[in-house]
C-alpha cells in the first residue's frame, strides 16, 4: 500500500461507521463539527452553535482549557505511556488519592479505566470478585433499572433499561432484574427532585423476595436517569434504596458517569443527596473530554475485602492496557485544579435557580407534556408525532439549524451546558429551545 492510496480523501463520509447514529440519513445531510472553545462550537462552515449539551454530557469546564492541553504535552514530553500491570506511574497514584479527597465517606480507592462503559463492566466484576472472596461466592445477580444507561458493553447494556440498547443482542448476562423507572405523570413539570415516588425503591424487596438476598450481588442505578431524557429521583428515593442494600447485605453501585464532578451542584451525586453508595462509576467529567477515561471508585470495605489472599496473589484478576494512561491522569488533574481555581461546583448549584426558571418557563409551549430538571441539567417531553422519535428527532435538527446542541432520545431532548456557562447564554438556550419547539409544532 502506497502512500497516495491511504491519504484521506476530502469530503468523503463513507468509511466511518457511526455510533448511536442513522448512518444513511446523517451521510444525506451531515451536521459537522470544526471547532470548539468554551461554551461553542462551530461548524466548517464558521456557524457559531452554542454548546446545550457540554458535548455529551462531559465538557464540564468548557471547551478548549489552554491548562488541560498544557499538562497533556508536559505529560507527553515526559512519557506517553507506562502499563499499570504489576507496574506504575507517579501521576496514577496522585490521581487517585486527589479523587478520595474528594469523595464522600470512606470511598477512598480508585480504579481507572477508559470510559463509562468500562467502568460500569468494572463495577460489576469488583461486585462479584468482593462477595466471592468473603465467602458468599452465590451472590451473582444484579438488579438494573428500567429506562437506565450503563453504557454499552455486554454487562452494561444487561443491567440497563433502554430496550433499543438490548434487543438487537440477546446474549445478555444471565440472573438480572430491573426496579420500575421513576417517572410518575403525578410528577410533571417537578422542579427539583419529585415529591412523589420514593415508595419506588420497595420493588427491591419483592425481587429479594423472589431470589433471596443471598443471591443477589448487587444494585445499580444512575442517581438521575440521564440517557432516556433526565429523570431526577423522587425524594427519599435513593436513601430507601440504601437502607433496602443494608438490610439484605446487598452492594449499591451508582452510575455517576453523567452526575459526577459538577453537574447537580455538588462534586457528585452521592454528596447532593447524602447517600454513600458501594462503588461509584465515574467517567465524562473526569477529564472534561480531553483525554478517553473513566473509574470505580471503591469504599474501604470493599477494597479491603479482596485483599485478604496471600500477598503475592493478584487481588483482581481484571484491568485494561490503558488503565490509568499517565495522558489521561495527567488531563484529569488538570480538571481538578479548574473545579477547585473556579470553584464551578459552587458555581453549578447558584446557576441552578436560574436555569431552572429559564427552562420551567417553557411549559405552556406546544406538544410539552413534561419539563425535569436538577442541578445544571433538564429533560423537556414532546408529545408524539406518528411514530415515537418522530418529533423529537425534528427538534434535534432544527436546534442544531437555529445554533443551538441539544441531546435527543425518543422524543424527549435533553440539556446540560458546560458549569462555565453565563446567564446571558441560558437565556440564548432557552430562546432557541422555544423557537425550536414552536417549529416542529
Amino acid at each position: 500500500m502506497t502512500p497516495s492510496n491511504t491519504a484521506p480523501a476530502a469530503n468523503n463520509l463513507e468509511a466511518f461507521f457511526m455510533p448511536f447514529t442513522a448512518n444513511r440519513q446523517f451521510k444525506k445531510n451531515p451536521r459537522m463539527l470544526a471547532k470548539a472553545k468554551g461554551v461553542h462550537y462551530w461548524t466548517p462552515e464558521g456557524r457559531k452553535i452554542i454548546d446545550g449539551t457540554a458535548g455529551l454530557w462531559c465538557v464540564n469546564a468548557g471547551h478548549g482549557r489552554e491548562e488541560i492541553k498544557a499538562a497533556i504535552a508536559r505529560q507527553l514530553d515526559e512519557m506517553d505511556y507506562a502499563p499499570s500491570f504489576q507496574m506504575g506511574h507517579p501521576k496514577a497514584f496522585e490521581l487517585a488519592a486527589r479523587h478520595a479527597a474528594l469523595l464522600p465517606g470512606d470511598l477512598n480507592h480508585a480504579f481507572y479505566c477508559n470510559s463509562g462503559s468500562e467502568a460500569v463492566d468494572s463495577a460489576l466484576k469488583i461486585a462479584l470478585a468482593y462477595h466471592r472472596a468473603n465467602g458468599q461466592g452465590t451472590r451473582t445477580r444484579f438488579v438494573g433499572r428500567e429506562r437506565g444507561y450503563h453504557g454499552v458493553g455486554f454487562g452494561g447494556i444487561s443491567v440497563g433499561g433502554m430496550v433499543n440498547n438490548r434487543k438487537w443482542f440477546g446474549a445478555m448476562l444471565p440472573g438480572v432484574d430491573h426496579l420500575p423507572h421513576t417517572q410518575l405523570p403525578e410528577n410533571a413539570f417537578s422542579k427539583g427532585e419529585p415529591e412523589n415516588g420514593a415508595h419506588l425503591a420497595d420493588a427491591l424487596e419483592g425481587i429479594v423476595g423472589l431470589h433471596d438476598a443471598s443471591n443477589i450481588a448487587a444494585v445499580i442505578v444512575e442517581p438521575c436517569a440521564g440517557s432516556t431524557g433526565f429523570l431526577p429521583p423522587p425524594k427519599g428515593y435513593l436513601k430507601r434504596l440504601r437502607e433496602i442494600c443494608d438490610k439484605h447485605g446487598i452492594l449499591l453501585i451508582f452510575d455517576e458517569v453523567i452526575t459526577g464532578f459538577g453537574r447537580l451542584g455538588a462534586s457528585f451525586a452521592a454528596d447532593k443527596f447524602g447517600v454513600i453508595p458501594d462503588l461509584m462509576t465515574v467517567a465524562k467529567g473526569i477529564s472534561n473530554a480531553t483525554v478517553p477515561m473513566g473509574g470505580v471508585f471503591v469504599r474501604k470495605h470493599v477494597f479491603d475485602g479482596l485483599m485478604t489472599g496471600p500477598e503475592n496473589a493478584v487481588d483482581l484478576f481484571h484491568g485494561y492496557t490503558y488503565s490509568a494512561h499517565p495522558l489521561a491522569c495527567a488531563a484529569a488533574s488538570a480538571v481538578l485544579d479548574i473545579y477547585r481555581d473556579e470553584e464551578l461546583f459552587a458555581r453549578a448549584a447558584e446557576l441552578s435557580p436560574y436555569w431552572e426558571e429559564g427552562i420551567h418557563s417553557l411549559k405552556g409551549l406546544p406538544n410539552v407534556t413534561d419539563i425535569r430538571n436538577l442541578g445544571m441539567a433538564c429533560g423537556i417531553d414532546l408529545a408524539p408525532e406518528g411514530t415515537v422519535g418522530t418529533r423529537g428527532y425534528k427538534a434535534f435538527v432544527k436546534a442544531f439549524d437555529l445554533g443551538l446542541m441539544v441531546r435527543q432520545s425518543g422524543d424527549a431532548i435533553a440539556m446540560s451546558p458546560p458549569l462555565v456557562i453565563e446567564k446571558a447564554q441560558i437565556d440564548e438556550i432557552v430562546d432557541i429551545t422555544a423557537k425550536t419547539i414552536k417549529a416542529v409544532a
